[in-house]
């Protein structure tokens, strides 16, 4: 049986539309548990049941729903994502091997989000912009192990998210990141399913996108220091190497050293940029690659910022 999860503030309409899709699934063995901040007694929908946790975290409310879950496989779903019909079913398969312990799939931008929310989620499907990440948020690649997922698509075995004591309530975002690492340090395996497709709305204005992205830099670059077996990595480095090469552009360019040398990773990453624009065009609309030239500037730009305020800081708070 699979238990699958979904944390929420309240019942609000991404969980409307996303319950209806899950009872749709091609899998019969299944339960849902929504965890409110506030009791909801309403009687929605069947295989459901909604608990309240009170004001509280989504690790948290997951550990809680966990301690009501019936299954002996935990699907964890955020509230604005909706799976396609064999999610279950493409997951599922891998766990007949015993060693695997979790299944991630990538979660795409539905077709019905607006024109900002598919610029902001082709920021990261864009080659410059998503780098070795793509394959969270596109469909490519084969099935293979990974270290890191996160909980917008995620499955893992009962029995290991309790071995590894769930996740630690501490961190958010960033929870998913350290379960993931309990998981290998046990021993055991993570596999990326390019085919278990579930669709993500994106945030739909500037501040909730930015906002959003600078909470991922100041807990990866702490967990650069806490955690570095699976956050020490170049391109987690690559936006504040970036930020710290345009101040000292700027700094060059106002004592007059100006030699075109200096200019030339600047040229290749603008080009860079107008490619990758032309490509998310044919994906999408001539309008959103426009839009993610802009956007994948700034979001290298504020996550950079932030990632290095994570490497200054001594403790994080959630």
């Amino acid at each position: 049986m699979i238990s699958i999860i979904i944390p929420v503030r309240k019942i609000n309409k991404y969980v409307q539309e996303t319950v209806p899709e899950i009872l749709s699934t091609q899998a019969e063995d299944f339960e849902i548990i929504i965890v409110t901040d506030k009791k909801d007694d309403a009687n929605r929908w069947p295989k459901t049941k909604i608990i309240s946790s009170g004001e509280k975290g989504p690790a948290f409310k997951r550990d809680l729903a966990v301690k009501y879950a019936k299954g002996n496989i935990l699907a964890f779903l955020d509230d604005d994502a909706y799976p396609e019909k064999d999610w279950l079913k493409n997951c599922l398969k891998h766990f007949k091997n015993k060693k695997i312990a979790a299944v991630g799939g990538p979660a795409i931008t539905p077709s019905t989000d607006s024109l900002f929310q598919k610029a902001s989620g082709a920021v990261s499907e864009s080659f410059i912009g998503g780098g070795g990440a793509r394959n969270r948020f596109l469909s490519i690649g084969n099935t293979r192990e990974i270290d890191d997922w996160p909980t917008v698509n995620l499955l893992v075995r009962k029995n290991i998210f309790e071995e590894v004591g769930g996740f630690d309530t501490n961190f958010w975002p960033g929870e998913d990141t350290k379960l993931c690492l309990d998981i290998l340090n046990k021993g055991y395996k993570i596999i990326y399913e390019p085919c278990a497709i579930v669709y993500h709305h994106r945030r739909n204005s500037f501040f909730g996108y930015f906002k959003q992205v600078g909470n991922y830099g100041i807990h990866r670059g702490f967990f650069v220091k806490k955690f570095p077996q699976t956050s020490f990595r170049f391109w987690y480095f690559c936006p504040s190497l970036f930020l710290i090469y345009l101040v000292t552009l700027s700094l060059l360019s106002f004592f007059k050293i100006n030699h075109f040398l200096l200019f030339i990773p600047l040229f290749i990453y603008l080009l860079a940029l107008i490619i990758d624009s032309l490509i998310i065009s044919l994906r999408y609309k001539p309008l959103v690659g426009l839009l993610t030239i802009p956007m994948i500037f700034l979001t290298h730009f504020w996550y950079g910022i932030r990632f290095i305020q994570g490497l200054l800081i001594k403790e994080l708070k959630s």
